[in-house]
Parts: structure tokens; C-alpha cells; sequence
């Protein structure tokens, strides 16, 4: 019986920081850093506990920083080229190596990581990295390519905007930045002769708000042109497929892939079977967020999962911030039915605001009952953001976001709620509220759950939504409810997005009961609400209604023995 997969996603930047100094844009000696060895068998234990089954380790790999490593012979970056002081995880200058940053002896960093792999594994966990297949650093310079294989770039020709073979797209004369400080406090101006085209697809002098710190990579498309040669294989695929081998070979269980709509389906077609035929079991989770080409790249590009963002995410942040009505979710997996099972579900990452925050819910219990809709309505995987389980607010003005409502990915800083719980490094959570321990405690039922019951992790999906018009006793507007069954189980799951507590009356019309091939009677039976542990005693029949009190902002989960 499959699992069903549930990510807690962290920075170890920020997860194992326990330096409360937090000055805004400081640097690695005034904020400090997370390191490795800082996510402990304890650290582990604690979020195996929470019900996750994999940790996505974000910003791993070696990418651009203000903090100089040149001692160990990695090169440093130019200032201009760097957002923030500790730089982005996604500006990647180092593909082959991990980030220096994370390492308490630097020499020994791709062992620290090997032995956080092996960690985490013990812990009956799987691990997840970034992979960043549209850009590098303007930086890029790997110290540890395998022997035989090119760095990005070496062999291009750099006379002409693009050739098949060049693994970067060539401006000519134009110059480094528009509205950006080229010096940024360097003797001399960052210059690049010929200018290279970014990651966001700008081919001219970025600007402050483009993807300046990255290079875009040269897949066979002619962007002048539409023209695309992939035949024969462009090199930058080759050096990609290499990519991907050699982390997979290091105990990697899983890909998350970078903004995978701005690389051709092709390459993804090609490599991403072979990486699966020398590594059976490994997972690719694409971000994408064009929803006319998800079955293109679940088909051809034999993605496993894809982010549910434009679709459910936002779905559900309109309907807690009041902004559209639960009825609305029913549209929003109606519109992928038939991929439902390759959709991965979140409320938080790290590019998203946090929900605690005031540019979104500005209370983390607001989102409870979104929070046991997306982790239950499938049996697609759900991921938590590090943090998200203790309220976290990401109101911080850390230095190269300021206040934003996210947690920075670009600066050298700590997380208050994750410093708390921590503790001494036994993760008991005693420095928490009592509200962020009665929340994680939420998290930790529901997630739990999820593979604990059949229902929700095998069991199929019934939308209870059109049975239920609006009514004194079911308010539609504000509650969204539906079945998930398998074998002798099923449970109904009521969620309840208004501000005040609700009685609902649901029906679970005959249909229902003949799509799970289930009998009816009308007695009532004693029922268990999964998330409480209450027992009650409820009919379950096409004629009477079920009737149960919903808190505020929050969901029941009734558990029916058929």
C-alpha cells in the first residue's frame, strides 16, 4: 500500500540557526548560519513526528554569497551580482558541490550533506533537493565536475546570440544592469563582456527586478527565432543528465525542479527516464505554474508531481481571506480531475507569504480548516513549510526582501518560532506559546493521519458540494465538504472556513453510496472525529442528514465503519 508522500520543507540556513542577534542584511559573523550538523537525530525525530515522510532541503548546492571563501579556493562573487548577503539558493554557481555556508568545516561540506542523507534516512525519512535546470550563477565555476565532463560555457561561442552546442545565450555589447549599482561596495564595476541573457528571460541590461544574479541556460531554442534544435542532443543537456545522475548516486530521493516551464518538455522527456532506470523510486516534482501544459509534462516529461498552485492554493487563500466562496474549490479540482493524483498540495513555501502573516490571513488558525482540505482531499502528496506548523509570521525586515510577509531566502538570519522549539536541541518545544504548541500539535494530527488512515491514503474522492445548496444549516459560501473511502472505511470531512463556529447539516445523497458500492441503514452508529477523538453518534443514509458542530476556522474528519 502506498504512501502518501508528506514533505516538510526547510532551509538548514535557517532551520538549525540559533543566533537571535537577526541584524538587518548582516552578515555570516553577526547572524550566523544553520548548518548540516545542526539537523540532528533529535531535529529528525521531530519532524518524522509531525507526519512527514520526506525533507526537502532547500539551497544545498554551492551559489553566490557576499561571505568570502577564497581560502578554500572557491571564487568569489562580485557584490552586484549577489542578492542579499548570504545570495540565493537558486543562483547556483556550483552544481557538482554544496554550499559552504552549511558546513561547521568547509573542506568537509559534501560530507557533512552525505551524512545529513544517511541521517535522514535512519530517521525513516526520504530527502529532496532543488534542482535549478534554467539558470546558473553569472559566477558559475565548478571546483568538483566529474573528470571528462565541461564547465557550463567553457567550450561556446560567444560571437553569436545563440548555436545549438553553447550552453548560454550571447548579447553583444549590452551592459550589466539597469537601476542596479555595479560597484555595490567592490573597487571596480561588475562588467561582462559579452553580456549573457538572465534567467527571467530578459535579453537586453537587466533591471533591478529581473533575475540579474543568474544566466539563463541554452536548452536548443533559438529565442530570436523560435527556432529548436535538439537534434542532435544539445550539450547542455548532456551536462544536466550528468547533473542529476551524480546527485541521485549520492542517495537522493527525490528532484524538486525549478521553474520547469521555462525548459522544454523534451529534455525532461529524455533525461528524466533515464535517471529512473539507473535509480528505480526516484520523484520528480516540477513548479510550474501554466496549467494548459501540466498533462504535457506529467505525460512527456514524466514529472511525478507538479505544484497545485494557480489551481488549489490560491483557490483556498481567496476563500480564507473571504475573497471567494468554498464552492469554488469544487471548480478547482474538477479542472484537474484526471491528474489529481500528480498534483503536490501546500499553503506555504518559500516563495509564497506566510499565512500568519499580514499580508495574507495574519492568524496561522485561520488556515486550519484549508490546511485539512488540501492534506485530505487526495492522495497527492502535502508539504509543510519549516515553520508553518508554529505560526510563523515572516513579518522580519531581514535585509534584501524587507518586509514582505516570507521568510528570506537571500539573507543570513534566524526564525524565532524554529529558534524556540529547538530549544537546546532537543525539540521539546517548552520556549512555544501555548497557542504555537497547540497548533503544531494540529499539524502533527492531521499529518499523522494522513498515512494512518486507508482512507486518505488509498482511498478515492467524493465531492459532496452539489448534494448541499445553500441552507440555515449549510452554508456554502463558507463550507466545503466530501467523502474519501476505501475497504470498509469512510470518512466524511467537514470544513468550515467562517470565523465562527458552525452546525452543518450534511447529506450524503444515494449516489454516494453506490459509487462506494456501500449498503445504508438507518440507525445511527458511533463515529469518531479523527482530529478530536470524540465519539459520536451519527446516522449515515441518504434520508437523514448528519448533523455536527464545526469550530471556527477549522474542519471535522467523522470516521464511519461500512
Amino acid at each position: 500500500m502506498a504512501e502518501k508522500i508528506i514533505i516538510y520543507q526547510m532551509l538548514p540556513r535557517l532551520f538549525g540557526n540559533s543566533n537571535a542577534n537577526c541584524v538587518e542584511g548582516g552578515t555570516i559573523e553577526q547572524n550566523g548560519c544553520g548548518k548540516f550538523n545542526d539537523i540532528t537525530a533529535e531535529a529528525l525525530k521531530a519532524i518524522k513526528g509531525l507526519g512527514a515522510t520526506h525533507v526537502w532541503y532547500t539551497g544545498v548546492i554551492e551559489h553566490t554569497t557576499r561571505t568570502d571563501y577564497g581560502k578554500y579556493g572557491i571564487p568569489a562573487d562580485h557584490p552586484a551580482t549577489v542578492k542579499g548577503e548570504a545570495g540565493s539558493p537558486y543562483a547556483i554557481k556550483d552544481y557538482y558541490d554544496n554550499d559552504p555556508d552549511l558546513a561547521v568545516n568547509v573542506e568537509e561540506r559534501r560530507e557533512e550533506f552525505k551524512a545529513l542523507i544517511e541521517r535522514t534516512h535512519k530517521a525513516g525519512m526520504k530527502v529532496i533537493m532543488d534542482f535549478i535546470p534554467n539558470h546558473v550563477a553569472r559566477h558559475y565555476h565548478s571546483d568538483n565536475t566529474p573528470k571528462g565532463t565541461y564547465s557550463f560555457g567553457e567550450h561556446d561561442d560567444k560571437s553569436t546570440f545563440f548555436m545549438g552546442h553553447n550552453n548560454f545565450y550571447y548579447l553583444g555589447n549590452h551592459s550589466f544592469g539597469c537601476n542596479i549599482d555595479a560597484k555595490d561596495r567592490a573597487e571596480e564595476e561588475y562588467t561582462e563582456t559579452p553580456l549573457r541573457a538572465t534567467g527571467n528571460d530578459c535579453f537586453g541590461s537587466p533591471g533591478r527586478n529581473d533575475w540579474y544574479d543568474t544566466v539563463k541556460l541554452n536548452y536548443g531554442i533559438d529565442y530570436r527565432t523560435g527556432n529548436r534544435q535538439f537534434s542532435p542532443v544539445p550539450n547542455t543537456w548532456v551536462k544536466m543528465l550528468k547533473i542529476l545522475q551524480y546527485w541521485a548516486s549520492q542517495g537522493i530521493d527525490g528532484f524538486r525542479c525549478d521553474m520547469v516551464e521555462m525548459t522544454p518538455v523534451e529534455f525532461w522527456s529524455w533525461a528524466v527516464p533515464k535517471v529512473k532506470e539507473q535509480h528505480p523510486g526516484i520523484i520528480f516534482i516540477g513548479e510550474i505554474y501554466q496549467p494548459h501544459i501540466y498533462r504535457s509534462f506529467i505525460k512527456e516529461g514524466h514529472f511525478d508531481y507538479l505544484y497545485d498552485k494557480v489551481g488549489l492554493y490560491d483557490t483556498l487563500r481567496s476563500v480564507i481571506n473571504g475573497q471567494a466562496s468554498a464552492s469554488d474549490i469544487s471548480y478547482a479540482l474538477q479542472s484537474t480531475a484526471d491528474i489529481r493524483q500528480h498534483m503536490l498540495t501546500f499553503l506555504e513555501n518559500h516563495d509564497e507569504q506566510r499565512i500568519a502573516s499580514d499580508f495574507f490571513a495574519a492568524d496561522a488558525k485561520r488556515a486550519l480548516a484549508a490546511a485539512v482540505v488540501s492534506a485530505t482531499v487526495g492522495t497527492e502528496p502535502f508539504m509543510l513549510y519549516s515553520g508553518q506548523e508554529l505560526g510563523e509570521r515572516g513579518m522580519d525586515k531581514e535585509g534584501y526582501s524587507g518586509v514582505d510577509g516570507r521568510t528570506t531566502i537571500f539573507d543570513y538570519w534566524s526564525v524565532d518560532t524554529l529558534r524556540r522549539w529547538k530549544g537546546n536541541g532537543d525539540y521539546t518545544g517548552e520556549g512555544l506559546t501555548d497557542e504555537e504548541k497547540q497548533l503544531q500539535s494540529f499539524y502533527s494530527r492531521l499529518l499523522t493521519l494522513c498515512n494512518r488512515e486507508k482512507a486518505i491514503k488509498n482511498g478515492t474522492f467524493y465531492g459532496l458540494q452539489y448534494a448541499n445548496p445553500h441552507s440555515d444549516k449549510y452554508d456554502s459560501s463558507h463550507t466545503f465538504s466530501y467523502l474519501r473511502g476505501t475497504e470498509g472505511e469512510l470518512l466524511l470531512i467537514v470544513a468550515n472556513f467562517s470565523d465562527s463556529e458552525k452546525e452543518c447539516s450534511v447529506t450524503v445523497p444515494e449516489e454516494a453510496f453506490a459509487f462506494y458500492g456501500i449498503m445504508h441503514d438507518n440507525y445511527q452508529q458511533k463515529v469518531t472525529e479523527l482530529l478530536s477523538g470524540e465519539t459520536l453518534a451519527l446516522p449515515l443514509n441518504p434520508f437523514d442528514k448528519i448533523t455536527v458542530t464545526v469550530p471556527a476556522n477549522n474542519a471535522v474528519i467523522l470516521k464511519f465503519n461500512v
